[in-house]
């Protein structure tokens, strides 16, 4: 126990940051893109169903009782032309509606983001200038909750390492966190950099592993304050992706750049006076947190999209004929109940995956000078 105490707790400590930055960076509603508005209430629309919940929004949806809907309001926040605009997201009633000159977008590339309309309230304004949306929307609130839940974990846990006793059995949330800590550690950490650089890097893979973790599990919940659907969008996963890059290339060693700039044992032809073999490396460095980005964004939408189609069909059936409806019901909630079960799997293993490469991309940074 006194060599857990010693080498989980530390991680916690230095992890709590990490959790805050990242926090404070993904809910930058600059990178979080609002959710289309619906058009119509009478009749069930099943791309609109899939869409609304996959994109952003600037409410919290809950449920709808005959043709009324019920969400919570969130904050807009627009700096419009010197001017600053706040106001509820209920002013926009769910997109039907316009305030202060501003609608949310129903089609087009500003499809789900506020805009500025003329005085007729539907018409956007062909010479309006640049909006800066600062918003609280639906993921920005997803974001601040993943974070509070994570702090409150690590804080607990390693508040309970830090007070036990020697010969104390961890229980509860430390028996729970010991060996997904560990599994970072001697799976992902220890197997992709090397024993005298791994340490510096352990708080950062366990805040990506487990924000991504949590995110991937309170999306599957279909009630508040799940169902956001936070690490699939591809800003989120942008800003992830653009911490493993500057981490990499901020802790990279000489041996790291040498190896980008004048690689050894390069025939010279390739490197100078065209340096195909540069280039290549600067373009590399590049794609790699690209794939990252887009590895866990395409997963993460699927899944929902798939789940999201499978449901919408029972509806989309039972609009031709009830019979249909109540006939592919059954078949449908078998596939759905399997799906969800994959999708915690996914969960885990998209967690999983991430951490792993971002583990790799550091150890590729942190070569031994013999290497």
């Amino acid at each position: 126990m006194g060599f857990l105490k010693r080498n989980i707790y530390p991680y916690f400590a230095e992890t709590i940051p990490y959790v805050v930055l990242l926090c404070l960076l993904l809910a930058n509603p600059f990178t979080l893109a609002a959710s289309e508005a619906n058009d119509a209430k009478n009749e069930f629309d099943a791309r609109k169903v899939i869409v609304d919940h996959v994109l952003d929004a600037y409410d919290w949806h809950l449920f709808d009782i005959g043709d009324r809907e019920f969400s919570i309001p969130l904050p807009v926040i627009l700096f419009y032309e010197s001017r600053l605009y706040v106001f509820s997201s209920s002013r926009f009633d769910h997109g039907y509606a316009s305030y202060k000159g501003f609608r949310i977008a129903g089609d087009g590339a500003l499809k789900g983001r506020a805009i500025r309309v003329l005085e007729d309230g539907v018409t956007p304004d062909p010479n309006a200038s640049f909006i800066f949306d600062f918003s609280i929307t639906k993921n920005v609130v997803a974001v601040f909750a993943a974070s509070i839940i994570l702090c409150l974990i690590f804080i607990s846990v390693g508040k309970k390492y830090r007070d036990a006793d020697p010969d104390h059995i961890p229980k509860g949330l430390p028996a729970f966190f010991e060996p997904l800590i560990f599994f970072v550690r001697d799976q992902i950490a220890l197997l992709a950099i090397d024993r005298e650089h791994y340490h510096k890097f352990m708080p950062y893979l366990l805040t990506v592993f487990f924000f991504i973790l949590l995110n991937n599990l309170l999306g599957l919940v279909p009630f508040f304050p799940g169902g956001a659907n936070v690490t699939g969008n591809i800003s989120v996963t942008f800003v992830l992706a653009m911490f493993t890059f500057v981490t990499t290339h901020w802790y990279a060693n000489r041996g790291y750049w040498q190896h980008m700039f004048n690689m050894p044992g390069v025939p010279m032809f390739l490197k100078f006076p065209i340096p195909i073999l540069p280039v290549l490396e600067i373009v590399g460095a590049f794609i790699k947190p690209f794939t990252l980005m887009i590895r866990l964004f395409a997963n993460i939408t699927a899944g929902h999209m798939v789940i999201l189609s499978l449901t919408s069909l029972i509806f989309v059936l039972g609009s031709v004929s009830i019979f249909l409806g109540y006939v592919i019901s059954p078949v449908t909630v078998l596939f759905l109940i399997f799906l969800n079960f994959l999708k915690i799997l996914v969960a885990f293993l998209q967690a999983y995956i991430f951490t792993l490469f971002s583990a790799f991309f550091f150890g590729m940074a942190v070569p031994k000078e013999h290497h």
